[in-house]
Order: C-alpha cells, then structure tokens, then sequence
C-alpha cells in the first residue's frame, strides 16, 4: 500500500509528495522545497521513517515544482526525471525564478536532468510502479503519474480541485488541457488525485464539479 506524505513548498505554495510502499522504496515527486526549512522538514521525514528514495519526478517544467532537484541530488543522489516535452522549460529555470517569483538564480542551483521521460516510460519503486499519462496543456510536458493498482494520480497543475491549471505561460494551451481533461475523466471515478496546489480530490468529483471536464 502506498503511503503518500505531502509537504508545502515555497511561495508558490506548491505540493510535494514523497510516496513510499511497505519496502521503504520511495520517490519524491515535483520538490520544490526553497525555504530551508522545507528542506529539512523533507530530509527529516524520510530519515525518521528509513525511506529510500530511488527517483525524483517532476509533473512539469514549471520552477515552483523544481526549486529543490539540487537539494534532492546533494542529499540522495537523484536527478529529476521529466517528460522530453519540457526539456526548454528545465533549461530556463534560472529565468523562470526571475520573471515568475523575482528571485536571481544560476544554472548552478539547478542540478541536471537526469532522464527525459516519454509516455512508453514506467517508474518502478518498491513493490509498485507509476505509468504516465501525457497531459499537455499546462505546459507541453505536464504528466500524470499513475498507479493504476492503487487508484491514484498525482496531476502536477493539470488538474486541481474543481479547477485547472493556467494556461497562459508560454508553452501553455486551452485546447490541449481540455483534451487532457477529457483523456483522464475516463479514469475510474474513485481514482484519488494529488494536485501540485491545493487538497486532494477525485475523478468523480472533478467529473461531477469541474467546469472545465465534459466527459
């Protein structure tokens, strides 16, 4: 059974997950720890419950879901994964830290991708695995990380609670999210959905609330 323990990072006040099974595998998705405090509060979780992390995913490209890859590979040794599709987004971190949240970076505070990732992907940790579901919309590379044993999803900022993702930063489409929309509403409705903002949800809230999801 996955455990999924979240942690919320930065001004953005963006979701991290770190998701562990009975093995003590775990992955740590989307980590964008800033504050130092959010650091340690990560580090400390994972150290007091004997977990090992074996990946770091990111849902997208965006820099509120990247700021802690360099605190990931200095502590663990994990380089981010991310879809190929957000390759230019990963290479403008630095810039995004500017025009996004006013703050001056180098490449140097990032560490580098460690694998661009393409829907035939499958993450394996511990006794379970995470398929993608290609979302684009948000961003061209946004995903949906899904365990199809356990009925979850974690969606990055493709879907949130009875409400999506913006889809005005560059690389950003109204059309594209909505067709995403449509792909993951044919998931079971008890799929339970863990947002990069915000609490979680489900499919068949979304189905039955959303305004943007017409199955």
């Amino acid at each position: 059974m996955l455990k999924i323990h979240p942690f919320v990072c930065n001004m953005i006040q963006e979701n991290c997950y770190v998701v562990s099974d009975e093995t003590r595998e775990a992955v740590i998705i989307d980590c964008g720890a800033f504050y130092e405090s959010e650091k340690k509060a990560i580090q400390e979780y994972i150290e007091q419950n004997e977990l090992r992390p074996v990946h770091l995913l990111a849902t997208h490209g965006h820099i509120d879901h990247n700021f802690g890859n360099k605190f990931v590979h200095d502590t663990w040794g994990l380089k981010v994964e991310v879809h190929a599709s957000d390759e230019k987004l990963m290479n403008s971190l630095p810039m995004q830290a500017k025009a996004i949240c006013g703050i001056e970076m180098q490449p140097s505070d990032f560490s580098p991708v460690g694998k661009y990732l393409c829907e035939e992907d499958v993450v394996k940790f511990g006794n379970h695995q995470f398929t993608l579901l290609e979302t684009p919309g948000h961003s061209p590379g946004s995903v949906f990380f899904y365990c199809k044993e356990e009925n979850v999803a974690f969606s990055g900022d493709t879907l949130f609670r009875n409400s999506i993702g913006r889809t005005d930063l560059p690389g950003g489409s109204m059309f594209l999210i909505i067709q995403s929309l449509r792909m993951v509403s044919q998931l079971p409705d008890n799929t339970k959905l863990y947002p990069g903002h915000g609490e979680p949800t489900t499919i068949g809230n979304e189905v039955a609330n959303n305004p943007y999801i017409d199955r």
